[in-house]
């Protein structure tokens, strides 16, 4: 302790007499130095347990067979709405709860008790990097699987009719997706703070989140429920970056222009002898045309404030926790 009171870590005692009695200022990089070094031990835990391996290897399978089941069938804003559906309703739900309530629950808290009273590190501190640690791993297979697939899909000849699906509508797609991943990993963290038992806490997220989600999209809530966002995926793969002044006229606008496409398909194949493209399928649960007034600003809020809220709750409820 240095001559004002306050205490200097192990590395700055060797310094304090060459300050006048007192601490040096603390560096930025300093004070990272706990959160930085929870989250790389958070992150190769993680990494090395069978859960999230078994997780990446499965997601590629799935979005593997989802991708051929579907190839000939449905245009791509369709296709790749069916490969981001696992990842917001069924079942990668489940993989990102249990990640989500583990860091401080069950046996784990008794090893977090012990690395808190014995180490400079705040409890806010050790909880935002191993809340971190599990959005950063969640995000990292959920964008190794999907970019690749969304790439080929998008980028192949297939024999459908072509769709207008923008860049913007695709990467605005993937961050709403991480987002509500980022919103179902901090639930658990909240559920698993609260409740201090892993397989409790994800059995009662799970009869409690599905059912909510089944009411909410029954109003086409795609703003609170990942069912109503996963049907509207495909009104969002298609919007432009300006979609305020084609917000008239873009309603009709996938229709006519799959409209045109056949057209030109049939009357290049009459000329060519060849065969035209077959229509694609619309399937009633993605191409419903319930979700003309998709509004991405109101998606990002539904999810984002929720997540804020959550992390902050936990956060306070594991501050007041008696270790």
């Amino acid at each position: 302790m240095d001559s004002t009171g306050r205490v200097c870590t192990a590395h700055h005692i060797s310094s304090v007499g060459e300050n006048g009695g007192q601490c040096p200022p603390y560096k930025l990089g300093t004070k990272l130095m706990p959160f930085l070094a929870i989250l790389q031990h958070d992150l190769r835990g993680l990494w090395a347990g069978r859960l999230v391996r078994l997780w990446l290897a499965a997601s590629a399978l799935m979005t593997l067979l989802l991708a051929a089941a579907n190839w000939l069938k449905f245009q791509d804003a369709t296709l790749i709405a069916s490969l981001l559906f696992p990842y917001l309703v069924f079942p990668w739900f489940f993989v990102v709860v249990v990640l989500g309530v583990s860091p401080v629950s069950g046996a784990r808290a008794e090893v977090l008790a012990d690395g808190i009273l014995s180490r400079p590190v705040s409890r806010c501190e050790y909880l935002l990097a191993a809340w971190l640690a599990r959005v950063l791993l969640v995000w990292g297979v959920y964008l190794v699987v999907a970019v690749p697939a969304l790439v080929v899909v998008t980028w192949a000849r297939r024999p459908v009719p072509e769709d207008t699906v923008t860049l913007f509508g695709i990467v605005s797609a993937l961050g709403v997706v991480g987002l509500v991943l980022t919103f179902l990993v901090s639930l658990g963290f909240l559920a698993g703070t609260l409740l201090r038992k892993p397989l409790l806490a994800a059995v009662v997220l799970v009869f409690v989140w599905y059912p909510v989600g089944v009411v909410l999209n029954a109003f086409s809530l795609e703003e609170f429920s990942p069912i109503s966002l996963s049907r509207a995926m495909p009104t969002q793969l298609r919007q432009p970056w300006h979609a305020a002044g084609a917000s008239a006229g873009n309603k009709a606008s996938a229709q006519d222009m799959e409209a045109l496409a056949r057209q030109v398909d049939h009357f290049l194949s009459v000329f060519s002898n060849g065969q035209a493209r077959p229509a694609a399928a619309q399937p009633d649960f993605f191409e419903s045309g319930k979700f003309g007034d998709f509004s991405l600003p109101r998606v990002i809020l539904g999810y984002g404030v929720p997540t804020l809220m959550a992390v902050a709750l936990a956060l306070l409820f594991f501050y007041r926790r008696d270790l």
